[in-house]
């Protein structure tokens, strides 16, 4: 026979059934409305977010855009920057190395003037004199020494002007690169899109980097590099034309002194050349009265041993005569004239002999003034011969060095001509 079992559960009463029933469907319509709720709040969040995200991406992506224009803008100017600066650095350099090549060019004006005023010590007694040649000599040895420092300093401000123009480059293309990196990067951020591989979620990426620097602070750090470089180039042209003019001032002071410097040779030739003829005739009119002072000498003594036949003949006359016999021994006229005749003939020979001796004096006079004439006529030659040595050298200041080739006819600055007597004699003399 079977039996009831009853299950040991609590049991409800209808009216709790009934309400649960109603509490269930009201819960399932208000949650039904809290997902509708939602779900319309969530589709205008999305359109939303949506929207601003298409806008957010596209201002940003303007915004990389025009950012990339200023850097690509900065760059561009810093590009022109750096070509000025580059040519602004080889004109520097290569005015500097025209203005080396023209101090070096100043050692041959220097060395050839100090060689002028070497050779001019070899000259002799009264021609070692401080005349026009030598001022000028010394004075166109302190216009070079006065353009070599003047060139020097000028080199030395090119130097000087190339590091600051190079510091300048370095700082502008440290600047270049920076730009350039920037737009390799901005650009690669401007051409990401959500379909790129390369995409992915980074660690804090809104953090501020150490080192960054605001807009205004970017801005005037180009600003600052590109009119430093500027500032650099305007002062490297005026020193540009400063090394120019001087180059130009110190070449046409040189040149003006070479030219005043020859004008004073050529004088002091001219004077030495008409004082050497001068001299030769002189020498040549005391040779002709030396040789008519010896004829005449010749002649005295000539007149001198006749005079003294003459009063041997009267001596012996008159010496002969005091052998007369007895009364024959009478002064007669005979007597008497051979008497004056012996006095005038001493007297004679008393004014002969003076004469003479004058005549000696002279002569002894006449020789050594020759002397004197023909020694100085001898530094004449010297100082003429050192003078024109000195020309000709000077001719390496006109003539190409390849090209100079000293005269072998140092006086007549020919190989064709025919000497001067003065020439020849100059030549002998050297």
């Amino acid at each position: 026979m079977a039996t009831l079992s009853v299950k040991p559960s609590p049991r409800f009463q209808l009216p709790e059934w009934q309400t649960n029933s109603y509490l269930l469907s009201t819960n399932a319509e208000r949650q039904r409305d809290a997902s509708h709720q939602i779900r319309q709040e969530a589709r205008v969040l999305r359109n939303e977010t949506n929207n601003q995200t298409i806008w957010d991406e596209h201002d940003n992506r303007t915004r990389l855009a025009e950012r990339i224009d200023t850097v690509n803008r900065w760059k561009e100017m810093l590009d022109k920057c750096l070509t000025d600066l580059d040519a602004e650095i080889d004109a520097l350099a290569q005015m500097k190395e025209s203005a080396e090549q023209n101090l070096q060019a100043k050692n041959l004006p220097l060395d050839v003037a100090i060689e002028c005023l070497t050779l001019r010590e070899s000259r002799r007694d009264i021609d070692v004199v401080k005349d026009p040649v030598e001022e000028e000599l010394h004075k166109e040895v302190e216009v070079i020494e006065a353009a070599k420092k003047a060139l020097q300093q000028k080199i030395s401000q090119a130097f000087e002007k190339l590091f600051l123009l190079q510091e300048a480059r370095q700082q502008l293309n440290s600047d270049h690169r920076g730009k350039m990196e920037t737009l390799d990067i901005d650009r690669g951020c401007l051409s990401l899109n959500l379909t790129s591989p390369n995409i992915s979620l980074k660690i804090n990426p809104t953090r501020v980097p150490s080192g960054s620097t605001t807009l205004q602070q970017w801005d005037d750090f180009s600003r600052f590099n590109k009119d430093r470089g500027e500032a650099e180039m305007k002062r490297a042209i005026e020193l540009r034309e400063a090394i120019a003019l001087t180059i130009a001032e110190t070449n046409n002071e040189l040149e003006a002194q070479r030219v005043a410097t020859e004008f004073a040779f050529r004088k002091r030739l001219r004077e030495m050349e008409k004082l050497y003829s001068e001299l030769k005739w002189q020498e040549k009119n005391t040779l002709e009265e030396i040789s008519e002072l010896q004829e005449d000498i010749r002649h005295l003594e000539e007149d001198l041993r006749r005079k003294l036949q003459n009063l041997k003949l009267c001596h012996t006359r008159l010496e002969a005569r005091t052998y007369r016999p007895n009364v024959e021994l009478c002064r007669d006229q005979a007597q008497y004239g051979l008497t004056d005749e012996v006095h005038q003939l001493e007297a004679t020979i008393a004014a002969l002999k003076q004469k003479l001796a004058q005549a000696q004096d002279a002569l002894d006079a006449l020789y050594k003034h020759l002397a004197q004439l023909q020694a100085d006529i001898a530094c004449k030659a010297n100082s003429m011969l050192l003078d024109t040595k000195c020309m000709d050298t000077r001719r390496k200041l006109t003539v190409p060095a390849e090209k100079f080739v000293p005269e072998v006819d140092t006086f007549t600055r020919t190989t064709n001509r025919t000497l001067s007597p003065l020439k020849t004699c100059q030549l002998e003399l050297a």
